[in-house]
């Protein structure tokens, strides 16, 4: 089982209340019930106000390699990728659990 851990950082200037954000927000919890290849899913906003803190995670897991990169490659996936790239940066984790 893997562990695909994504925190974002919105960027300058941008409120989570940005009909972007709002729009990449639906994009994102709607991927739960979309790709097969998912065994769990969570995303949700940062409840805290610390400096070094990022602004919304995604924390799901997949069976293996193989699934993470059908995951990846889905269109629902990448079409929620494409909107959070106008107004964010991101880092990820992937491991084995």
């Amino acid at each position: 089982m893997i562990r695909h851990l994504v925190l974002f950082k919105l960027n300058e200037g941008v409120d989570r209340d940005d009909p972007r954000v709002i729009d990449g927000v639906r994009a994102f919890e709607k991927l739960g019930e979309q790709i097969p290849e998912l065994a769990s899913w969570e995303c949700a906003w940062n409840i805290t106000d610390r400096p070094i803190a990022y602004d919304y995670a995604i924390n799901c897991t997949v069976a293996d390699l193989d699934a993470l990169v059908r995951y990846l490659e889905h269109p629902a996936h990448q079409a929620g990728v494409a909107l959070w790239q106008e107004f964010s940066t991101w880092v990820i984790a992937d491991y084995e659990i």
